[in-house]
């Protein structure tokens, strides 16, 4: 994964995210080389439905999903590559899983 500090919360706008995504579009453009492997990161609650629920919008069979407990059990971290043919692709995962309750995308 490439370096991500060019990409800042601050390009969030009040346009239900319009402006968010085309930012976030043209950052991953800029710095991205698609297709590609890319990886993407969550934090969730410690829950299995959760966690399945994230791994049933990776369908790819390239997709690699990994998970590590926090300190106090309550949290998982959970880290997936999977294969991505463009920004567009990407930006579209972000959107499935923001639909799921409590999962914290990085």
């Amino acid at each position: 994964m490439s370096d991500f500090n060019n990409i800042s919360i601050n390009d969030i706008n009040d346009n239900n995210g319009a402006d968010f995504y085309n930012n976030f579009r043209q950052k991953l453009m800029d710095i991205e080389q698609f297709p590609s492997i890319y990886t993407f990161k969550f934090i969730i609650p410690a829950d299995v439905d959760k966690r399945e629920q994230v791994e049933k919008i990776f369908e790819h069979p390239s997709t690699k999903i990994s998970s590590k407990d926090s300190k106090t059990g309550k949290y998982n971290s959970l880290t997936v590559e999977t294969f991505v043919q463009s920004a567009d692709e990407v930006i579209d995962y972000y959107k499935k899983v923001s639909t799921i309750e409590k999962v914290i995308m990085l």
